[in-house]
């Protein structure tokens, strides 16, 4: 049996000048030449690595940052033209806008005091300087009023968008990796400490102690430790000698090889694999999103554009060989489309002391 995604695949001269004049001229002008940028990422995750560290230089002077996947370039936000100067010279396009990261950070806080309603979702979008606020069909009557309220309260930090879906966990009975009467998705196989694990959501492993590659079968896995809320992820060790390569299923007789874990930047193309509606693409959305579920309430998580249903629940989030993500929630279906919420997996190996692998 070989265990990938899924159980189921159990599976950059100073030239010598003819008279020392000319050689002094040509060495003051190169020590104060500008250096060229830096060459546009080649990739959304080498924008990812780039913009964490332009962030780190710009300090509270950063307004957040996003991939334009069609002109291959890194967009960092700033809140004033001298920053914008040295986001430039990082080899960043730079774009001046009202509010810093710290505003919005500010602005999340005070929803997540004030009204943490469940069927809530929100999280800082760079694209428009906003904190989205996504408010799916169950929040209505006094819910809906006070997070009105406390949105208005922040002006134009914030906006508020109607979802006809609502927000939930991905989980659902049926086949794939089989906990009691909990039906989830694998997400990425791992090792700690030399031996095999793999990774999935922490609302599936609260679920269940024990895992089964198919409905009723024999135990292959157990959970170690799970977390949810707060966070989504659960780590659990496979019990059966059983294949376990570090591979994602892509359901059209190929397997996707995952060598390392990165992480996301908004704008970057994904993609996702899960037991119900197997590989659906889209792009990341939005960072430290917060999800405020009937159980509880998630931060920290990436927001996409991609579909998923219930079944797909910790499934893998991943940009070719990069492992980004596992699926925790979201609204609307794969018919009608809908956004998703993923576990930030560089952030769930560190605290496991996980390796992918």
């Amino acid at each position: 049996m070989k265990h990938t995604s899924v159980p189921t695949r159990q599976s950059v001269i100073i030239g010598t000048g003819v008279a020392a004049v000319i050689t002094a001229a040509f060495t003051l002008q190169s020590a104060h030449a500008t250096p060229p940028p830096a060459p546009d990422p080649s990739s959304a995750t080498a924008a990812a690595q780039r913009a964490k560290a332009i962030g780190t230089t710009l300090g509270a002077d950063h307004a957040g940052s996003y991939y334009d996947a069609t002109r291959h370039k890194l967009v960092v936000n700033v809140t004033n033209e001298k920053a914008a100067g040295k986001a430039r010279a990082a080899g960043a396009e730079a774009k001046v806008v009202k509010h810093s990261l710290a505003s919005l950070e500010q602005a999340q806080a005070t929803l997540k005091q004030k009204a943490a309603v469940p069927g809530t979702s929100w999280a800082m979008d760079p694209r428009t300087n906003k904190v989205v606020i996504v408010v799916d069909r169950t929040v209505k009557g006094a819910n809906l009023a006070k997070l009105t309220k406390v949105a208005s309260s922040l002006g134009d930090r914030t906006a508020i968008k109607k979802s006809t879906g609502t927000i939930q966990p991905l989980i659902a009975g049926g086949d794939a990796i089989w906990g009691g009467g909990a039906r989830c998705s694998l997400g990425f196989n791992v090792t700690k400490g030399g031996e095999a694990y793999f990774l999935t959501a922490g609302h599936c492993t609260n679920e269940s102690r024990t895992w089964a590659a198919t409905q009723g079968g024999g135990e292959i896995a157990a959970t170690e430790s799970s977390r949810f809320p707060g966070d989504d992820y659960g780590i659990v060790k496979f019990t059966a000698n059983t294949s376990h390569p570090s591979e994602v299923n892509l359901y059209n007789g190929g397997t996707q090889p995952i060598a390392r874990a990165g992480e996301a930047i908004v704008g970057q193309m994904v993609q996702r694999s899960g037991s119900t509606t197997q590989v659906h693409a889209g792009n990341v959305t939005a960072l430290n999103a917060t999800v405020n579920y009937q159980q509880g309430t998630v931060d920290g998580l990436i927001q996409t554009s991609v579909c998923a249903e219930p079944g797909d629940s910790g499934g893998p989030l991943f940009e070719g060989d990069t492992a980004l993500g596992l699926t925790s929630g979201g609204s609307g279906n794969c018919s009608s489309g809908g956004e998703t919420f993923y576990q930030p997996v560089p952030e769930v190996l560190e605290k496991t002391g996980a390796q992918i692998g």
